[in-house]
């Protein structure tokens, strides 16, 4: 521990770092705790909690009295741990920008289904936000009066949740002859950032994971590619910081995201020529310098532009991939895990798209009794 600092080694490895969260009814001081792998996340954490505004825990009785600001602001605290820094900025930025300015203010007991069906509709509404997102605002929401019920039992009304539906939206796949436009030109006049759409568009990979990506993961004499990082740009949490935003290099998306993709030999050909000698750069800039995804977005931009490509991100790539596999009759598990995806539903439902020549060839298959 260092001194001045309630900053502990805990037996598991972890550091653990307390603080004062205020008193209870009687004066008593109440304890914060926060954890982190290292000394210089825990202390992080501990800043965090301390400017975040979080209240002290309180009596029961005094908690009956509270409202939906301090269990929102209880909830997230008490998840705090268990949650990526991106997933709890997205959170952070429901509550104060969707949740708390509509219900905030009202106390548990007095939330009903009504004021809920108002809040969705002001949602798709007033504020224009997507089915999607609106949803997932919502989801925030249950969560939050279902972790007040354990703490409250018989306080809040049990309500049923009635979620936005969600139309299926047009998602953009290259034709074979615009994908084949797109590869020429990236193989002209190649540089890293060229190698690297490529590299997205052969892969599947989702463009954190390329911006992240560095070449001591790309196993040349294995024909491999590790996918243990991902790349995003995310709110800034430390209030006296000059920039709001922050660029986060961490963990994938989810555990299924951590992933070996196998290469073909043609790529791993075209990989040995771009190799630097530090296997600690970056693949997008050959560098010990990274390329952040906006920055990513608009190289790729251009690229569509002189392809005179329409409607097409970075993203695009990824789903153009999948699609591809699927008309090669591509086994459809492994591609469920080279897509990173936690099942096969996933892969089939969001990001195969059958192309009509496609699906005239398999109709094409079938022998119909009768018919000449």
């Amino acid at each position: 521990m260092r001194t001045g600092e309630n900053i502990f080694k805990r037996k598991d490895g972890r550091r653990e770092a307390r603080y004062h969260r205020g008193r209870d009814s009687s004066g008593r001081i109440l304890y914060g705790y926060c954890y982190g792998r290292t000394y210089a996340e825990a202390k992080q954490r501990l800043e965090q909690a301390k400017t975040s505004g979080v209240p002290p825990e309180l009596h029961c009785a005094e908690q009956k009295e509270q409202t939906l600001r301090y269990w929102a602001q209880f909830w997230l605290q008490r998840n705090r741990l268990r949650l990526r820094d991106s997933t709890y900025v997205k959170y952070l930025g429901f509550l104060d920008n969707h949740i708390l300015p509509y219900l905030g203010e009202l106390t548990p007991s007095q939330l009903r289904e009504e004021d809920v069906a108002a809040f969705s509709g002001e949602l798709l509404g007033a504020k224009g936000l997507s089915s999607k997102t609106a949803k997932d605002i919502l989801v925030v929401l249950h969560s939050i009066l279902r972790f007040t019920e354990k703490q409250l039992p018989n306080t809040v009304e049990r309500m049923d949740f009635v979620y936005p539906s969600q139309e299926r939206a047009e998602i953009r796949v290259l034709s074979v002859a615009e994908q084949e436009r797109l590869t020429n030109y990236l193989l002209t006049d190649t540089d890293a950032c060229k190698f690297g759409v490529l590299l997205a568009l052969l892969t599947g990979l989702r463009i954190g994971e390329l911006c992240a990506l560095r070449w001591d993961h790309v196993l040349l004499e294995h024909r491999l590619l590790r996918v243990d990082a991902s790349m995003q740009r995310i709110r800034n949490l430390d209030a006296n910081a000059a920039s709001k935003t922050v660029v986060v290099i961490g963990a994938p998306k989810s555990q299924a995201s951590r992933r070996a993709i196998p290469l073909a030999e043609s790529l791993v050909n075209l990989a040995q020529s771009f190799s630097p000698e530090d296997s600690g750069s970056y693949v997008l800039t050959g560098t010990a310098r990274y390329m952040e995804p906006r920055t990513l977005q608009r190289r790729f931009a251009k690229y569509a532009r002189d392809c005179e490509l329409e409607n097409v991100t970075v993203h695009t790539c990824r789903h153009t991939f999948a699609t591809r596999c699927i008309e090669a009759g591509f086994e459809m598990k492994s591609l469920s895990e080279i897509m990173g995806h936690a099942n096969t539903a996933i892969t089939m439902n969001r990001y195969v798209h059958c192309s009509m020549d496609w699906k005239r060839k398999n109709m094409e298959k079938v022998c119909w009794p009768g018919i000449a």
